[in-house]
């Protein structure tokens, strides 16, 4: 049999937040690498214009060290402390010591010359990368004004458009490119609207139908027990239903990024959960523990509400038989606000724990009872999560159960 090959390695991540507005100060952008470019260029070819200007600076002054002249008698008046000159000598020896005299100015000058031009040289190497730096901004000021717009649209504004101005180069087609894609996904994304405002009419009218039919059949006096039962069945299947119809445009709503915000505090939403849920825990012996400290964040209050009421809700109902618990806390940890649900229950699989925020998805089969809810739960949850920038993770508790652990940026 042959062997499965390998799946395809995931890119690295960066080790920043895109959406943090205060990124590393040494995060390597494309404009600090055009900058380390140009200036590495400049810096490079001043290296070697001043190696060429070096050299034929010394083969002009003849570095060899022999004068064009010889001297045949020789006074000297001193008018320097660098250069020793014999008051009486020998021709020759006159004559070496001026060559060596000579040969000293002469690195002397060329030691001054190096000098000046490796700071002239620093100079206009911090010139040309301020200059590159100032450069590249300037050609990348387009791509600047596609992120932000990008980073517009990902709030769910589909009505920006970039409409970069200038000439017609790679930018500007890559600019018109995005806004059409902006236009088919702002018409995509309104048909959707419009679909689930119509499926929400066209669904929930039918079914309303059917539960006021069944309550008026079920209050007849006359009614046989069959019927009796037959209805109180029947009005639990529309039920069902009404909670499937209702999860699933929830979850559709709640897919995009939240956009009107205000202070919404965890805490309150954690305690109106609880007692929502408080009757439904006492039918079944559950008991509430846990305190909630205040944790404002910034989002939509119905559906914050939702999340913490499903999870709630979940916890309560795959709790033990006797003795169970479900503990609910709210705390504001490193600049984020953060509510933990925790319950006693069956023991989870850490391979499992994946599963359960899919749609439909169960981990046992004693879990599709229809008094357990739809299935839709922890999916509502996470969308929801999701679209106020925040996340849930959920872990097996030691003993059975589950921690239950939503994060969201104050």
């Amino acid at each position: 049999m042959a062997a499965t090959p390998a799946p395809p390695e995931a890119p690295p991540k960066p080790t920043w937040d895109p959406r943090d507005p205060v990124r590393p100060l040494l995060r390597p952008t494309i404009r600090i690498r055009l900058t380390l470019l140009y200036g590495g260029m400049f810096l490079i070819a001043g290296i070697l214009l001043l190696s060429i200007i070096y050299l034929l600076t010394a083969q002009a002054l003849g570095a060899n060290g022999e004068l064009p002249f010889e001297i045949v008698t020789a006074s000297v008046k001193r008018t320097t402390d660098w250069c020793q000159l014999p008051n009486q000598s020998t021709g020759p020896e006159f004559q070496q010591a001026v060559s060596d005299c000579l040969q000293h100015q002469r690195q002397m000058a060329l030691d001054d010359l190096l000098r000046r031009s490796l700071f002239a040289l620093l100079g206009l190497s911090i010139i040309a990368f301020a200059f590159g730096y100032a450069m590249a901004g300037r050609v990348l000021s387009p791509l600047g004004k596609i992120t932000r717009t990008a980073r517009q649209v990902a709030g769910s504004d589909l009505s920006r458009r970039i409409k970069l101005d200038g000439p017609d180069d790679e930018l500007k087609e890559l600019s018109d490119t995005f806004d059409e894609m902006l236009d088919r996904l702002e018409r995509a994304f309104t048909a959707q609207q419009r679909f689930v405002a119509n499926a929400s009419h066209e669904l929930r009218t039918p079914l309303a139908i059917n539960r006021t039919l069944l309550e008026v059949h079920l209050s007849d006096p006359g009614a046989t027990p069959e019927l009796h039962q037959l209805g109180k069945t029947l009005l639990a299947t529309n039920e069902r239903s009404e909670q499937l119809v209702e999860g699933l445009l929830l979850l559709a709503r709640s897919s995009n990024e939240i956009v009107e915000r205000k202070p919404v505090d965890l805490a309150e939403v954690a305690t109106r959960a609880v007692d929502q849920a408080r009757t439904e825990a006492e039918a079944k012996g559950v008991e509430f523990r846990g305190r909630r400290a205040p944790a404002v964040v910034q989002g939509n209050g119905v559906l914050l509400e939702r999340i913490a009421l499903n999870l709630v809700q979940n916890a309560v109902r795959y709790n033990i038989p006797e003795g169970g618990w479900v503990h609910v806390t709210t705390e504001t940890e490193h600049g984020q606000a953060v509510l933990v649900v925790s319950n006693t229950g069956p023991v989870v699989p850490a391979y499992e724990i994946d599963n359960i925020f899919e749609p439909f998805r169960r981990l046992r089969q004693e879990r599709t009872g229809s008094d357990k809810g739809v299935g839709l739960g922890l999916s509502i949850a996470r969308s929801v999560a999701r679209a106020h920038g925040g996340r849930i993770i959920a872990e097996p508790r030691e003993g059975g159960g589950l921690v239950m652990r939503v994060t969201l940026p104050v």
